[in-house]
């Protein structure tokens, strides 16, 4: 069986609906956010949203985000009701991108009720970018990485 999807007719220069292209891009805006988006929100006093790492126990003591809550995907069902406000919006992040854990985390928060985002690019991402995370050694911050943001410059632009 061949695939009718070919480089010939979904490629760069093949066209699309505007009306769908629309709606399939305000959506994913409407379920992702981004490192920088988060990092801004965090610096609010008052953030509007709670951000969750998703990941094992082992993975958060390596170096997690400042400001986040530790929920692996594994314990919502048990621990969200005692952890999170439920009219307060949800962020998930995971590792990266190579890494499905903050939307299956997203995915069994939304079941349980909650208005929830996947942080895009997670925490490899995070760290790319030069923002801190929190070790058992302190706060770290690494260079930041001129393949992901403007080394030079408050924010992308984007």
């Amino acid at each position: 069986m061949t695939s009718a999807f070919t480089s010939a007719n979904v490629g760069p220069a093949t066209r699309n609906e505007p009306g769908r292209a629309a709606a399939f891009f305000a959506g994913r805006l409407e379920f992702q956010t981004d490192v920088s988006d988060v990092r801004a929100g965090l610096l609010d006093a008052a953030p509007g949203f709670v951000l969750i790492d998703t990941r094992s126990r082992a993975a958060w003591e390596q170096g997690h985000i400042p400001g986040a809550v530790h929920l692996p995907t594994a314990e919502i069902p048990a621990r969200a009701g005692e952890l999170l406000d439920p009219a307060t919006p949800v962020v998930t992040y995971c590792w990266g991108p190579g890494c499905n854990g903050s939307t299956r985390a997203a995915l069994a928060l939304a079941l349980a009720g909650y208005s929830v985002k996947e942080m895009i690019g997670g925490v490899e991402y995070w760290v790319r970018e030069g923002l801190p995370l929190r070790t058992r050694a302190g706060e770290v911050v690494a260079d930041a990485d001129p393949l992901t943001v403007p080394v030079a410059a408050i924010d992308c632009g984007c």
